[in-house]
């Protein structure tokens, strides 16, 4: 497929935010691209060059993307960075500089191949050849499709393409409906990897999409759980069952090939250099030659022994520092569940007979232990136990099915979760997506920043709705580091995945997950969670900030729509018991 024509569906996500019409255009791109271009097609709309957990970075900023314009051009770099300031996007000041350029001839393989090289390139003068590889591909295109090739590695694009949209394009471009939906996302749940389930759904259609299975070293798209209200909705649902703590630590998924150990987080980063003893304890203590498990890490106190909070557990996810770090706040690892083990995939296993194999697994030693836990249908054992894990400062109890399998990717009532309750506050914490800031005033006023908007994920519509502004929460000191961040991804528009009424001073890219704790959930009109045609939507009253930043989670981990509903619901029949 020429890159051209990639272009000109670009061009055409750019203009639209109606999902179906982004959808009817990638399921065309999709039909017309050869089983070679898919892959590639899917990772660069996606602004990237393999799946999430390839850790591929193009190597191209704002500075490079500058020199090469220079160098492809014949202009100045302060002419350059002139046309910038005025346009705010490199993409645009490429378009006009290259505009006499001849549509070019160049295939999506031969742009992605050198995006590649430019990547891989390393060495003496890396600098120096990254810049003449990126300006000879330039000067091969013409001015539109220079646009989109620099807003790609530049991060730029902001077209609001999430996974759902491309998994229901797929189906959508051999079918003409979503009917597919459900085989691609199961095999993509299982390898994470969207671009070679969109390669075999292309080759060989969507029967061989079974054959994707549990692989050491791609990351499994890690199962989630449904709340509950109360130790009875626990055995209402699941009759006897695991019950297990909640820790508040890093979810981590471990898969271990012999000696090589690669960890990775809940939104499928790879996270191995930043937890060495981790890393460490499972070469020691899992006797499995290959193995993928999963636990919760957790930061433990050197002289008590005692689990540390959340927010002095992800002060070990740093890059720098390490060793001094892992010697302040050492990790044990809660191992829970096991997908994989010395060549058999386990996944399709009962939960009982999967947990009982992880015991058998793990050695005594210092870093592994396997979740504590008790088999019941007795509610009152659950609510004692949840009461002596709030006791020992943990967040509730999670309760599993004996025999359920791991669901990849799936919320289910599989795996419930029971937290614990704030006397006057809404029952659980809310985690949310930030889409814009408010400009500070008053005392906030020198920071430039007062307030935030925030935004749940409508997992059925694969977009973000408002449900809170938020002022509450954050200190002096994080309130600018918050608009930095914020900056470096403002928009002057909506993101085409964000549907909001309230409009903020600035939009950004929905990107930041923050937790949230309220008083209750109301019904407002100038909030869209949960909004029907006229109907006013849903808000969190008094909302305040946990922490900071849940760099945990990515956008699409944030509570849904169909969670507040539950959760409002829940909400009312508390307040008719205590009347």
């Amino acid at each position: 497929m020429r890159f051209a024509k990639l272009v000109d569906c670009l061009a055409r996500l750019e203009k639209t935010t109606k999902r179906l019409e982004m959808t009817a255009a990638l399921a065309e791109l999709f039909k017309g691209a050869s089983e070679e271009d898919i892959a590639p097609i899917i990772y660069l709309t996606q602004e990237r060059l393999g799946p999430a957990f390839a850790p591929i970075d193009f190597g191209i900023g704002d500075a490079l993307a500058a020199q090469a314009l220079a160098k492809a051009s014949g202009k100045t770099i302060d002419a350059i960075k002139k046309q910038y300031k005025t346009k705010g996007d490199y993409g645009t000041v490429a378009e006009n500089l290259l505009k006499q350029n001849d549509g070019s001839k160049l295939t999506v393989k031969k742009v992605y191949d050198q995006l590649m090289q430019i990547a891989t390139t390393s060495g003496e003068g890396t600098v120096e050849k990254k810049t003449d590889l990126l300006a000879d591909l330039l000067n091969k295109l013409s001015g539109a499709e220079a646009r989109y090739l620099l807003r790609i590695p530049l991060g730029r694009l902001r077209l609001g393409i999430g996974d759902p949209t491309v998994m229901e394009s797929l189906s959508w471009s051999k079918t003409g409906d979503k009917s597919l939906r459900a085989p691609i996302e199961r095999a993509y749940n299982v390898c994470s990897d969207l671009g070679e389930v969109a390669r075999i759904f292309k080759a060989d259609g969507v029967d061989a999409l079974e054959k994707i299975q549990v692989k050491v070293g791609n990351p499994v798209r890690m199962a989630l759980a449904e709340r509950a209200k109360s130790s009875e909705d626990v055995v209402t649902r699941l009759g006897k069952c695991a019950i297990e703590p909640k820790y508040d630590g890093l979810r981590a998924q471990i898969h271990k090939d012999g000696d090589r150990v690669r960890i990775y987080s809940r939104n499928l980063e790879e996270t191995t250099e930043m937890f060495p003893d981790i890393a460490e304890g499972v070469r020691k203590q899992f006797k499995a030659k290959t193995a993928i498990l999963e636990g919760e890490a957790l930061a433990v106190d050197t002289e008590t022994g005692d689990y540390l909070p959340f927010q002095m557990t992800t002060q070990r996810k740093r890059k720098h520092g390490i060793a001094e770090s892992q010697a302040k706040l050492p990790l044990k690892l809660l191992a829970f569940d096991l997908l994989y083990a010395d060549g058999k995939d386990v996944t399709r296993v009962g939960y009982q007979e999967r947990h009982a194999l992880l015991d058998k697994l793990i050695a005594r030693g210092e870093t592994l232990e396997v979740a504590e836990q008790l088999v019941t249908q007795d509610a009152k054992l659950i609510e004692k136990f949840f009461m002596e894990k709030i006791e020992h400062g943990l967040e509730g109890i999670m309760a599993k099915r004996l025999d359920s399998p791991y669901q990849a990717g799936a919320r289910n009532f599989n795996w419930m979760k029971l937290k614990r309750s704030y006397q006057g506050h809404l029952t659980d914490t809310v985690d949310g997506v930030v889409v814009g800031y408010l400009r500070g005033r008053g005392m906030r006023a020198r920071f430039g920043i007062g307030a935030l908007l925030v935004a749940l994920y409508d997992d059925q519509q694969d977009k973000f709705v408002t449900v809170a502004k938020i002022g509450t929460g954050f200190s002096d000191e994080e309130w600018p580091q918050m608009r930095a961040l914020l900056d470096k991804i403002a928009l002057d528009h909506p993101h085409a995945r964000v549907e909001a009424v309230m409009e903020p001073d600035v939009w950004v890219e929905p990107k930041y997950v923050i937790e949230m704790q309220a008083d209750e959930i109301t019904r407002s009109p100038i909030h869209t969670a949960g909004k029907i045609d006229d109907e006013p939507g849903y808000a969190l009253r008094f909302p305040r900030v946990k922490g900071f930043i849940r760099a945990d989670k990515k956008p699409e981990d944030a509570t849904t729509v169909a969670e507040i509903l539950r959760m409002f619901k829940k909400q009312g029949s508390q307040r008719t018991e205590n009347e």
